[in-house]
Order: C-alpha cells, then sequence, then structure tokens
C-alpha cells in the first residue's frame, strides 16, 4: 500500500447498514485497529461485550454528536470534551444521544501483533445481510 492514503467517511465500504465503517481497511491501517461506527439517535442495539478472548484495548474518540459509554455499568459522557480508554477484559456498551453519535474507535493489543477480524476486512459480506 502505499505510504498515505486520504479518504471521505460516507465513502468508505460499510457494513450493518452503513453504521460501520471500514476505516482501517480503507485506508490500509495494519498495526492497529480503527473503525468509525455511525449510531442513530438513542439507538439501543450497540451490544455489550469485552475483548476478554482477544486482550484489545479500545479508545473510543466522538467525531459528531453524543452520547454515554456504559463501563461495567457506570455511564460516562461521550462527546467532543471526553474520551474514553477501555481495557481487554472490562464489558463496554454505547448509548448514543438524542442528535446520534458518529465514534472512531480505535483498539490493539498491548505488546502484541493486530490481528484484523474478518469483519473489518474490505469485500467481506455484510452480517446483517444474512439474517
Amino acid at each position: 500500500m502505499a505510504g498515505h492514503a486520504v479518504k471521505k467517511i460516507d465513502e468508505m465500504e460499510a457494513v450493518y447498514g452503513g453504521a460501520f465503517k471500514r476505516a482501517r481497511a480503507e485506508l490500509g491501517v495494519e498495526s492497529f485497529g480503527m473503525q468509525i461506527i455511525d449510531m442513530p439517535p438513542n439507538f439501543d442495539g450497540y451490544p455489550e461485550h469485552d475483548h476478554e478472548q482477544d486482550g484489545q484495548e479500545e479508545v473510543y474518540v466522538t467525531l459528531r454528536g453524543g452520547g454515554e459509554i456504559e463501563i461495567e455499568g457506570e455511564r460516562s459522557p461521550l462527546d467532543e470534551d471526553h474520551i474514553a480508554r477501555v481495557g481487554p477484559g472490562v464489558k463496554r456498551k454505547v448509548w448514543p444521544g438524542s442528535d446520534g453519535v458518529r465514534l472512531l474507535i480505535i483498539g490493539g493489543v498491548a505488546g502484541g501483533a493486530y490481528d484484523a477480524p474478518d469483519i473489518s476486512k474490505l469485500g467481506q459480506p455484510d452480517p446483517m445481510a444474512a439474517a
């Protein structure tokens, strides 16, 4: 891949009805995970999850809108003034606010090589298409 890339977010390949932009693959990033997630106002379908199995920590950065991130049952703001880091074995869930939210989520494994999951690879089928 070339030494640089610039892409328009809304033109990136996306799955889950366009909500999950494959930003990492679109930009050719190989050393860490990076996706952009768009969620509509007050959406409650973002899954509570952790990364105990793969050891990945994540950082959540709000690009537009706002909401909250629930970490181990405690909610904190996600907006232009707040950024959150969540460790691998810690449960997290995002709650978009009344304007929805666009998040940049960056992930990696401390001291380890990044192994991109299939869902983040260009050309992989949209899991919603099979449903």
